[in-house]
């Protein structure tokens, strides 16, 4: 099917192209990236620039929380990534 272009009269200057905007969705409808956003504590976002620096910290203090505590029955002592409900 081909795309059919239509020609609007406007007011715009031709320095004023808006064809190359991009629209930007803010709300409920827009798109979540990576998935849940979580808010640092201004104290805590000084020490961690960023989230992969936040993901380290928190793997190596699963690693160490689970090393000083005997598994239940069926849960695994390595860590890979947690199961997300």
């Amino acid at each position: 099917m081909k795309k059919v272009e239509t020609e609007m009269e406007d007011e715009l200057r031709p320095e004023y192209d808006l064809r190359s905007l991009r629209v930007r969705k803010v709300g409920p409808e827009r798109k979540s990236f990576g998935g849940p956003t979580v808010r640092l504590e201004p104290d805590v976002a000084e020490v961690f620039p960023d989230s992969d620096s936040v993901n380290e910290a928190l793997r190596f203090l699963i690693k160490i929380t689970r090393e000083k505590k005997p598994a239940l029955p069926g849960q695994s002592k390595t860590f890979d990534k947690p199961e997300l409900t």
